[in-house]
């Protein structure tokens, strides 16, 4: 589980081709910090398991689920990329509860200068949208944002100066991509409300079943 609250961006040092799969290295230093073999390290909002951790890196392997879904596949050296470690009941929660398992891809569409902000606009799954409340949270590549406008297939999240700088989304163009991880609360809200519980099979077995069968 992380907050969304970005410790630092990490540089791509190498992306290694597998069967189905990635193997990532990555150059950084705050999240390495007690850092220990097996450490959960969300890499652009994707939970990831440290296999290697050296005094400037770790290394970190992505399965075919994570592969297809994210945006990791589309790294290459050079790149920066958005660290957190997983949180302890002793780290404050300053912006909301967070898995790392990432629902989609979006496509950032637009960027809007607004004041001293920018508006940026990403396009996700239409079948995600109803996780999408005005003022609620999304996290996007690991950064947990507060959603300020949506239609019904985007939705806008407005950065500070302070905020483009830290994050990877200050740094990307139209036409780039984000990892999205909606709102857990909703979709366990979403969960509950239409679960039906299966209903229990009636006994084939009465009183008529048992004189029928010689039991009387």
């Amino acid at each position: 589980m992380f907050t969304g609250l970005v410790e630092e961006m990490g540089r791509v040092i190498s992306v290694t081709p597998g069967e189905k799969s990635i193997k990532l290295k990555i150059e950084c230093s705050k999240v390495l910090e007690g850092a220990k073999l097996g450490d959960s390290i969300a890499t652009n909002g994707t939970c990831l398991t440290a296999t290697e951790i050296g005094k400037n890196y770790f290394t970190a392997d992505c399965m075919y689920e994570t592969v297809k879904r994210t945006n990791l596949s589309r790294l290459k050296s050079g790149d920066r990329v958005n660290l957190e470690k997983s949180l302890t009941l002793a780290t404050p929660l300053g912006g909301h509860l967070v898995t790392g398992d990432v629902d989609c891809e979006g496509q950032l569409v637009s960027i809007t200068r607004e004041g001293i902000a920018k508006i940026y606009e990403i396009k996700v799954e239409a079948r995600l949208m109803k996780y999408i409340v005005e003022k609620g949270r999304v996290t996007l590549d690991g950064a947990s944002l507060t959603i300020v406008d949506f239609t019904q297939d985007t939705l806008s999240v407005s950065l500070i100066p302070h905020t483009q700088e830290m994050i990877t989304l200050g740094y990307k163009s139209v036409g780039s991509y984000v990892n999205v991880e909606m709102d857990l609360i909703g979709k366990y809200v979403e969960r509950m409300l239409s679960f039906k519980e299966p209903k229990k099979s009636k006994s084939k077995i009465d009183e008529n079943f048992l004189m029928e069968n010689g039991f009387f």
